[in-house]
Order: C-alpha cells, then sequence, then structure tokens
C-alpha cells in the first residue's frame, strides 16, 4: 500500500511537471467558485513544474530525503495549521493577477489547516521505514 501511495504521489508530481496547465484547471475546478475566473500570473505555470520536479525528486530518493527537510516540512506545516486564510491568499495573490476576484470553495480553508497538521505530523514524526532508530545510530558510533 505504501508503495502504490508513493508511485501515485510521483504520478502527480510528473502530470505538474509534463502538463502544468491541466493540474491547474482541474485544481481551480475543484477549489474556486468561478474557476474561469483566474488570470495566471506568467512564473505560476514554470513554478508548478519547479515544484513537481522537486516532488518527484524528493520522493524518488532512494535515501529518503535531505537532511532538514522533515523540519521544513514541520515548520511550512505550523504556518498553515495556525494561519491557513493567511496563507491561501498569500498563495494566491503570488498566482493571480486577480486574486481580489476570486473566491474559494468554503472547504479549502479549512483543508489548508488540516494538510498543515499533516505536514507537522510527518516532519516532526515519520521515519524512513527500515532506517536506523537513535539506539541504533549510537551503537555503532560507541564501536568506533
Amino acid at each position: 500500500m505504501r508503495t502504490e501511495r508513493r508511485t501515485l504521489a510521483i504520478a502527480v508530481g510528473l502530470l505538474a511537471v509534463i502538463a502544468p496547465g491541466k493540474l491547474i484547471s482541474y485544481s481551480e475546478r475543484l477549489a474556486f467558485e468561478t474557476p474561469d475566473a483566474g488570470r495566471l500570473r506568467l512564473w505560476t505555470i514554470p513554478i508548478t513544474r519547479l515544484e513537481g520536479a522537486a516532488f518527484v525528486w524528493l520522493l524518488g530518493r532512494r535515501r529518503g530525503p535531505p537532511a532538514g527537510v522533515e523540519r521544513a516540512l514541520a515548520a511550512v506545516g505550523f504556518v498553515l495549521a495556525l494561519a491557513p486564510r493567511t496563507v491561501v491568499e498569500l498563495a494566491l495573490a503570488v498566482a493571480y493577477e486577480n486574486a481580489d476576484d476570486l473566491e474559494v470553495k468554503g472547504w479549502v480553508v479549512p483543508v489548508t489547516r488540516l494538510l498543515g497538521a499533516c505536514y507537522v505530523a510527518v516532519g516532526l514524526f515519520s521515519r524512513p521505514a527500515g532506517g536506523p532508530t537513535d539506539t541504533a545510530v549510537e551503537d555503532r558510533r560507541e564501536r568506533r
């Protein structure tokens, strides 16, 4: 099951790289009351591609994420969880020329808060499956 979810997440990242416009259009239909009203800024599609590439790279690494990614994820999660409306408004302003004209559906802000809580949990409590525990690392250090 874990491998299937990872494969699905990598597929979404690849979609962002290959067809960012389609992914953005689908997301707009889900999240906006008037999905055709948004005017994307020039950098939105290239940034979506970059995000997708980073996502695929992070998920595709055999050694797991680079050091510090979990802490960064937790920090972003705290911001999302504590100020979801502000984050949504800022994200809209960065991505759209007419952010003030866009109305998000009622579920967007609560789901942003929930996503933030998930990021915090993953960032603080995740351990790679089969990876060394703190005890195993300490044992190796003592043997040297």
